[in-house]
């Protein structure tokens, strides 16, 4: 059937549920032209003025249209709108048209509709999926109010979500070339301010983490603070792609390229002395591109040595280890650690203007004034080992290597350490004596870890308490089984827990702490080294030393009411 057809009497374009109703009785032919005046002096279809005229209600009008034109009828209040296939439908065809994905399955799609002589609309809809269209007949009202839930979608809830305008100007913003329907969505208003919010959120709310996360249903954004990942927003899952191509354009990565992962850089100002960086990392996943942007604070590696949390006796052997001419210090934990925090805060004790200072990083998370900064490339044939050799033809005093990964990195960092050189450096290993086992497994010789390595700190990063914080009654035997020594418990002190206030977000939990293993390589633990030892040998001598365990200064830290006991307990082993 036409979906517009002439009235004879009064020339004005009748549509075709107007005509089918008015030869089955339902309108007189009179009602239906006043009714087809009125939606066109409205800008309106003839089904919104008939619907609103109380001539014929929304249910009986889909029944109607159902039994008359031969399509199944059903109830949206009975469908689950979650099961609603996503972007098969352009969302502003779905809006100016009336119409909503219900199923596709193969080459067909079942397709939600209220007035099936709209043919113009389905026409679009085949044209635009290059899917067989199959009408589904619904009350008009019912659809209406599911397409404002559905429209309610990139625009207005962006705009709910980024309520205030964040000013923030990204240094050197400038993308390559983009295609220009590329340029409309990078530059989508509500995607900027939005993303703007988000980085100012997580900026204000000290987070070391942003996660941007496409799932079938639904799109989640993700917050890491104090180690904790949180979930902050969930957009409309439509603005995904937008999303990630400004976050890519920012980033000078590739926008069109979204088969393999990516790695990228931006810069926020936000203000004439305050910058912040961001490492920006893409990964293709089942329904998008899952995005994380690690934010590097430059600010915290000039906090002081004081600010990390390293009792008095284990920072003055790390001070009397860094000052040394020459030598290795190794600093070891699992990634999210501190590590690279504490070697930056060790680098900016020693940087002076007499001092050389270079590092080798993969890549440079902070940058550090008075410090040549190298980023490996692999790809480029930069790697550790050919950096590490590049510098030790530049007059180094002091070397910094990002990780020590494989032998060769190893070799040349340990030949540089017994030239004359300090050097930093990472590891990931779970204790400080672990660390020497590690480094033989590697390959490198016994002699010449214990002529090298003069100091290991194993560290890890544990919850401050807010100070809504309460003490706890606990157990003399579950501190005891903790680690607690007896004459440790005299006394009526008690462990603090945490609580929940405005201050922590309700988390009891403000902040974070280090916790540290400080372990100097001593003339006994180079014999045991030399003897080709283990690590309980390693542990066993350093412990008689003095040196404390992770658990240990982490109990010292319960003791002293700066984190819970559970906090130490899950973040350490003994």
């Amino acid at each position: 059937m036409a979906a517009v057809i002439q009235n004879t009497v009064t020339g004005t374009p009748m549509s075709g549920l107007a005509r089918a109703l008015t030869q089955a009785g339902r309108l007189t032919p009179a009602q239906a032209e006043a009714l087809q005046k009125k939606s066109v002096s409205d800008k309106v279809q003839f089904i919104d003025s008939l619907v609103t005229s109380g001539l014929i209600d929304s249910r009986a009008l889909a029944v109607f249209c159902s039994e008359t034109f031969g399509y199944p009828l059903m109830d949206l209040q009975a469908f689950n709108v979650e099961l609603l296939p996503a972007k098969v439908i352009d969302d502003k065809l779905m809006q100016a048209q009336r119409v909503i994905a219900l199923a596709k399955r193969g080459n067909k799609m079942s397709v939600a509709i209220s007035d099936p002589t709209n043919t113009q609309a389905l026409d679009q809809i085949k044209f635009q999926s290059e899917a067989s269209v199959e009408p589904v007949i619904v009350p008009h009202d019912a659809l209406l109010a599911l397409l404002a839930v559905l429209g309610k979608s990139a625009q207005q809830s962006l705009q709910e979500l980024a309520d205030d305008d964040q000013e923030i100007e990204f240094a050197d913003d400038a993308p390559a070339t983009v295609a220009p329907d590329a340029a409309n969505d990078i530059e989508d208003a509500p995607i900027v301010k939005f993303l703007n919010k988000i980085l100012m959120d997580a900026v204000n709310l000290g987070a070391s983490d942003i996660h941007f996360e496409p799932f079938e249903k639904f799109y989640r954004i993700r917050l890491r603070i104090d180690g904790v990942l949180r979930e902050h927003a969930q957009p409309p899952i439509t603005i995904r792609d937008k999303l990630v191509s400004r976050i890519k354009v920012l980033s000078k990565l590739d926008i069109s390229e979204k088969r393999v992962p990516q790695d990228g850089r931006m810069r926020l100002i936000l203000s004439p002395v305050k910058t912040i960086d961001l490492r920006v990392s893409t990964l293709p996943t089942l329904f998008g591109e899952k995005t994380v942007m690690r934010i590097l604070d430059a600010t915290q590696a000039q906090m002081g040595i004081d600010a990390l949390g390293y009792d008095p006796d284990q920072k003055e052997l790390l001070m009397e280890a860094i000052q040394r001419p020459y030598g290795m210090v190794l600093v070891t934990g699992p990634t999210g650690s501190g590590k690279t925090v504490s070697l930056y805060t060790c680098l900016n004790v020693i940087n002076k203007p007499g001092i050389n200072i270079s590092t080798a990083e993969d890549p440079a998370e902070i940058n550090l004034p008075g410090v040549n900064q190298v980023n490996v490339n692999d790809r480029a044939g930069l790697t550790f080992p050919v950096a590490l050799k590049s510098f030790l033809r530049q007059d180094p005093d002091i070397i910094m290597v990002g990780e020590i990964r494989d032998l060769e990195t190893a070799d040349i960092a340990i030949k540089a350490a017994q030239t004359g050189h300090m050097v930093f450096s990472t590891l990931h290993t779970n204790d400080a004596p672990s660390t020497l086992t590690r480094l033989m497994n590697m390959g490198v010789a016994p002699f010449n870890i214990a002529s090298s390595v003069i100091m290991i700190t194993a560290q890890r990063l544990t919850r401050r308490l807010c100070t809504c914080k309460k003490p706890v009654d606990t157990s003399r035997a579950i501190l005891l089984a903790a680690g607690f020594r007896e004459e440790e418990l005299e006394g009526d002190w008690k462990p603090y827990g945490p609580v929940g206030c405005e201050r922590c977000l309700g988390g009891g939990y403000k902040g974070r702490v280090g916790i540290y293993q400080i372990m100097p390589i001593t003339p006994a633990i180079e014999k045991i080294i030399l003897a080709h030892g283990n690590a309980m040998e390693i542990a066993a001598q350093s412990e008689r030393e003095g040196v404390k365990s992770l658990r240990r200064s982490g109990l010292i830290k319960v003791k002293q009411g700066l984190t819970s006991l559970e906090e130490v307990l899950g973040c350490t082993n003994e």
